[in-house]
């Protein structure tokens, strides 16, 4: 049985049981059971499966981590953590996060004036939000609002015009009251440590957020001066998402611990936080030799930690609160992508497929008989002679001295013997081999769009595990490339001889056969780009009762292709006026027919973009 790295990047969520991955919790349904129960609701095309419990685990393992570490050590700060907006804002997603983690004071982090609006409305007050990125005069007027509301809420600067609204804002909105409530407030700082990978730039002198040590102390004076040091809490650093390596992370914290207890001794009292940001790193491999991070959330844990209390005591100052905000942590693995295979694009070179005749050219009736006679002991042998023969053979073609039947016949009976001597040689793993593989790949037509469901795949070839459904007792033998059914030669996850994915060899007229993307639930939605004019899947939140029953809940069906258009701006009504008016001015076809095409029309119309197949069953897939 082939597990598809699932020991890697699984952490237990998901179990293979006889030949389906099954969800590991409570009654352990299968992923296929989900889909074919939601399938005969009427919904097609690619189906995003939340899965609530898994949100739940991974915001109980991040505080129970933290509090481990602080326990070892005796140390005195507090820990807390909020959720970044921008890795998903779906409301599906949202209202399970909120719910799952309320005996957390788990909080919420907005970056624009609509992600601040969600904060305000689904972060419990006492909660903290924290609010990061460029600000105007209303943004940072709302972040007043939402403290004198009674929210936990910081303010984070990230350069001194911002300080100088927050300024103008507190003078404005408090004069004259009696009581005056503002907001907290934290600043970020630009570290001289970068960070490493594809999002290294977040951090370093160059990075686009963040003061340097000299906006730092202006900042320190603006704040003495306007009475608003007694607002000034936390700092705030970030050095870049999904860290593959702790080493970047260790002298960032240094730095920040650094900056943190100067300020403390400066005369900065109510400084009592460091936010530390996110770039807790997520597993997607499948392959134990390219693995995405060297180190564990326990080690993550007691290195901050552990060098937070090292330079407080160093320093003689208090240990402060430690906040992060590792969104794709939280997020990742809470949500499942299914998507059906349409067609094997390469099933043309079957035996099935020959189309030999009574009296064939030597060399084809020759690679007819190598293929029959193909055995481990001879493969090596015939494999190079049927190369060999396809060469000869298709120069004969361009000579004119042979016909296209037989230049068919060629390329099926050389992609079969490649295929079976590729399965008796299978141990060897040699070079050669592993590049025959790129000669015999099965093209897998998928019912998704990359560009939606996928977009960090094709903007940073970001890798995410993929699993069938079903089959899981049968070995595959497929190297497989996935199309998706986008107009566009990137919509591809192409073989990858480093990195391969195996698939089963299946006949899609006689069975189905599901794809499982894992791991998606961190950017990928709120990345997604109606590319063709795909919108987002199909999605329903699967909850466990007490009992451990599992139920199929808020389900939301892909947006019609009128609702998408509508999206664009496009004028719906109009448009649905000029179709049925074309339809009535048709002179070649008659009322009833009219009737009838009006009527398809807007069945048509209700449908999304994804595609539909006709299988024997008579099911749509």
């Amino acid at each position: 049985m082939k597990n598809f790295g699932l020991q890697l990047w699984g952490d237990d969520n998901f179990v293979i049981e006889d030949d389906t991955i099954n969800i590991n919790y409570a009654s352990k349904p299968s992923l296929l059971q989900l889909t074919q129960e939601i399938r005969a609701k009427g919904h097609r095309g690619p189906i995003l499966l939340r899965f609530p419990h898994l949100i739940k685990k991974q915001i109980s393992t991040l505080f129970t981590t933290f509090e481990k570490a602080k326990k070892e050590i005796n140390y005195q700060g507090g820990f807390h953590a909020v959720f970044p907006l921008k890795v998903n804002q779906f409301p599906n997603f949202i209202n399970a996060l909120m719910d799952v983690s309320k005996e957390y004071n788990y909080g919420l982090e907005a970056g624009s004036k609509a992600e601040l609006i969600i904060a305000m409305t689904k972060t419990p007050l006492g909660a903290p939000i924290t609010i990061n990125g460029f600000k105007d005069k209303e943004m940072i007027s709302l972040c007043f609002i939402a403290a004198k509301m009674g929210h936990n809420i910081t303010i984070t600067i990230e350069g001194l015009a911002e300080l100088e609204t927050i300024i103008e804002v507190n003078n404005t909105i408090n004069k004259g009251v009696k009581t005056p409530v503002s907001p907290k407030i934290g600043v970020r700082i630009r570290l001289h440590s970068s960070g490493i990978g594809i999002w290294a730039k977040s951090g370093g002198y160059s990075s686009k957020f963040g003061l340097t040590s000299t906006e730092l102390l202006v900042a320190y004076e603006m704040l003495t001066k306007n009475n608003l040091l007694q607002q000034f809490w936390m700092i705030h650093f970030h050095i870049g998402s999904q860290m593959s390596d702790i080493v970047p992370l260790k002298k960032a914290l240094r730095e920040a611990g650094n900056i943190y207890a100067e300020l403390k001794k400066r005369g900065a009292d109510a400084l009592g936080a460091i936010n530390i940001g996110g770039g807790l790193a997520v597993e997607y491999s499948q392959h134990a030799s390219n693995v995405d991070r060297n180190y564990s959330l326990m080690e993550f844990a007691n290195d901050v930690v552990y060098l937070m209390q090292e330079i407080a005591k160093s320093k003689g100052v208090s240990e402060p609160d430690i906040f992060t905000e590792s969104g794709r942590f939280i997020a990742a693995s809470h949500s499942v992508l299914i998507a059906p295979v349409l067609e094997l694009f390469s099933q043309e070179y079957h035996e099935q497929g020959l189309r030999l005749k009574e009296v064939n050219p030597p060399l084809i009736q020759e690679l007819y008989e190598l293929y029959h006679a193909l055995k481990r002991q001879n493969a090596r042998e015939y494999l190079h002679d049927a190369l060999d023969h396809m060469e000869s053979l298709l120069t004969l073609f361009d000579l004119g001295y042979i016909d296209l039947e037989d230049r068919s016949n060629t390329e099926i009976l050389v992609n079969l013997i490649i295929k079976k001597s590729i399965f008796l040689l299978k141990d060897e793993g040699s070079n050669e081999l592993m590049k025959l593989q790129n000669r015999i790949q099965e093209k897998y037509l998928v019912n998704f769009s990359t560009f939606q469901s996928l977009p960090d795949f094709w903007g940073l070839s970001q890798q995410f595990p993929i699993v069938p459904l079903d089959k899981l007792d049968i070995k595959p033998s497929n190297p497989a490339t996935i199309w998706d059914i986008t107009c566009d030669s990137d919509g591809e996850i192409g073989f990858n001889r480093e990195l391969p994915l195996y698939l089963h060899d299946i006949d899609i007229t006689k069975e189905e056969y599901f794809l499982a993307f894992f791991l998606t639930g961190a950017y990928q939605e709120v990345l997604g780009m109606q590319h063709n004019l795909f919108t987002h899947p199909t999605e329903a939140v699967i909850s466990f009762d007490e009992s451990g029953e599992y139920h199929i809940e808020n389900l939301i069906d892909a947006e019609n292709l009128m609702n998408v258009l509508d999206d664009l701006n496009y004028d719906t009504n109009e448009l649905d006026k000029i179709l049925k008016q074309r339809i009535e001015d048709a002179t070649a076809i008659s009322s009833e027919e009219k009737r009838e095409l009006l009527g398809k029309l807007y069945l048509y119309l209700s449908e999304n973009s994804y595609l539909k197949t006709i299988q024997t069953q008579n099911e749509n897939i």
